[in-house]
């Protein structure tokens, strides 16, 4: 049987989660400022249902990913408060898979919304 008041107890947790990323982890502000801006231009471009759902995929994974890095990160603080160079090593790792999705979310956009902000400009 499925216990609803738990369920309901992780969602709560997990709503705190996402709030403390945005507030204290000054990478996700920017994620989020970004993801803001797409959002209005794939409003006034007027993007289909694909195009949203591919935004949507990308603006996802990189939030979802920044708050793994972050985890990651706090744990490798918790662990070894000093310097250690196999926590630096994993610290730079996490971050590195962040980049890699922020790139790929970059070059999705510029095809979606550049494509469009093209065909504007050219008439």
């Amino acid at each position: 049987m499925i216990n609803f008041r738990k369920v309901w107890r992780s969602f709560g947790f997990a709503r705190q989660g996402i709030v403390d990323l945005f507030r204290y982890e000054n990478n996700a502000k920017v994620h989020l400022l970004i993801a803001v801006l797409v959002l209005v231009a794939g409003f006034w471009l007027e993007m289909s249902r694909v195009e949203w759902a591919i935004i949507l995929t990308q603006v996802g994974l990189v939030w979802a990913a920044e708050a793994f890095n972050t985890a990651i990160e706090k744990i490798c603080d918790f662990v070894s408060p000093g310097l250690h160079p196999q926590i630096k090593a994993i610290k730079d790792l996490s971050s590195g898979a962040v980049l890699i999705l922020a790139v790929t979310a970059v070059l999705v956009g510029l095809l979606i919304l550049g494509s469009k902000l093209l065909a504007i400009f050219n008439g």
